[in-house]
């Protein structure tokens, strides 16, 4: 007796992080001259539209991964998590920055980047944005302390992680929108500390770019879809409407008289009928694309 053959894992789902990986192999090609700018877009356009495995792999395969000479492909294994989606995002060490000031100036913390267990800012007549969306985290909890003075820190978090705010305003606050939500399971918590004296620590909670990307693609497919699914039914009542007519054409011979002419008449408004219901139907679906196109705005 014999098993049954393993399932092909290049149909697997990918992820965002799966396409964000891809388009970081992208960026390093165009800026190393292996693409141009015509094959970055293309390629780019590709990648965000990629649902599985299979059609992620061949984006890069001829390019090679930075520093590697062998030209590599996306893997089509799909490693098994044991805490959830987030562990492969809590990679441990120190962290690839512990502190940034801003003094009559600014300062950005965003794109890949390693949260250290404590991360300490200061603006002083200035601006920072500290934005995790992107970033892995050095332990599953994380603390930032702010002190802004005449000036604003702006957080950027992205969906599942739980926030934590227990800041200390001066003529100034901390936003306490986004404290108290339960994270997603194995996800990171953050905690916002610090003081703020005629200045502000903003907390907002954000999709990548990606993911809206992918929503908005996954809405235009919907909307395809829809609007094929509506013209295949009203194609199909307009053929019912044609079928029934001449069945009832058929069954009324020119001998019968009145009958004929009765069965005639019944048929006319059958078929004022039907055809009634195929405007309604029209009318109702160009309202809802119309209605779909504003929410979309």
């Amino acid at each position: 007796m014999t098993d049954d053959a393993a399932p092909d894992r290049s149909d697997l789902r990918a992820s965002d992080a799966d396409r964000e990986r891809v388009a970081e192999v992208l960026r390093d090609a165009v800026a190393e001259g292996r693409l141009d700018m015509a094959e970055f877009e293309e390629r780019l356009e590709q990648t965000y539209q990629a649902r599985t495995y299979r059609e992620l792999a061949p984006i890069t395969r001829d390019l090679p991964a930075p520093g590697v000479v062998a030209p590599p492909v996306v893997s089509l294994h799909k490693e098994p998590v044991p805490d959830g989606s987030w562990a492969g995002r809590i990679v441990g060490g120190e962290g690839s920055s512990t502190w940034a000031v801003a003094v009559l100036s600014g300062f950005q913390r965003k794109g890949r980047w390693t949260v250290p267990r404590r991360f300490t800012c200061v603006a002083f007549w200035g601006g920072g944005e500290i934005d995790l969306r992107e970033a892995d985290f050095a332990a599953g909890e994380v603390e930032i302390s702010c002190f802004a003075v005449m000036g604003g820190v702006q957080i950027t978090v992205p969906p599942g992680v739980e926030v934590v705010v227990r800041g200390i305003g001066v003529m100034g606050g901390f936003d306490q929108r986004e404290s108290g939500a339960v994270g997603e399971p194995g996800a990171p918590r953050v905690v916002v500390t610090g003081f703020a004296f005629w200045g502000g620590v903003g907390v907002e909670r954000k999709k990548t770019r990606a993911a809206r990307r992918q929503e908005k693609l996954d809405r235009k497919a919907a909307r395809r879809e829809s609007r094929a699914a509506f013209r295949d039914d009203v194609q199909e009542a307009h053929q019912r409407m044609l079928e029934g007519h001449k069945d009832l054409l058929r069954g009324h011979g020119p001998g019968q008289g009145l009958g004929h002419a009765l069965g005639e008449e019944r048929g006319r408004r059958e078929e004022r009928r039907e055809q009634r219901r195929v405007e309604r139907r029209e009318e109702y679906g160009r309202r809802e694309e119309r209605r779909q196109r504003r929410h979309e705005d």
